[in-house]
Parts: C-alpha cells; sequence; structure tokens
C-alpha cells in the first residue's frame, strides 16, 4: 500500500488552499492558513486537519488504523 503524504488543505475561514506533507510520527491538531491566518482545528469526529479540511486522510488512516489512537 502507497501512502500519500501531501494533501491539500482548504481553509473553512477563507476558502485558501495549500498543499502541506503531512506528520507521519504525530497528529496535526492545528494549521495556521498562510493567507488569513486563522488557526483552525479539526471538525468534531475528525482526528487531525487533514482528514477535515484535506484531500487525502493522514497517513494512520489511509492504513486503516485510528490516528494517535
Amino acid at each position: 500500500m502507497n501512502i500519500i503524504l501531501e494533501s491539500e488543505i482548504t481553509c473553512p475561514k477563507c476558502g485558501h488552499k495549500a498543499v502541506e506533507t503531512m506528520p507521519t510520527d504525530a497528529c496535526q491538531w492545528f494549521y495556521e492558513c498562510t493567507s488569513c491566518k486563522a488557526m483552525i482545528k479539526p471538525l468534531p469526529g475528525d482526528c487531525c486537519v487533514y482528514c477535515s479540511y484535506g484531500t487525502v486522510p493522514c497517513p494512520p488512516i489511509q492504513e486503516g488504523g485510528s490516528c494517535c489512537g
């Protein structure tokens, strides 16, 4: 199984999109938008900002596991 490490994250405040490399050794609970500087957090029930606002879920979820469990 090939794990995708890049995800395009979309800011829920301003709609700005940025391609970011996801960490493989930690969850990313916060993300600062590079455009409007809003600090975003995961939606309820999601483990990280990539699972909430990214085009690709985080590596642990891609592997079929749970993130930071």
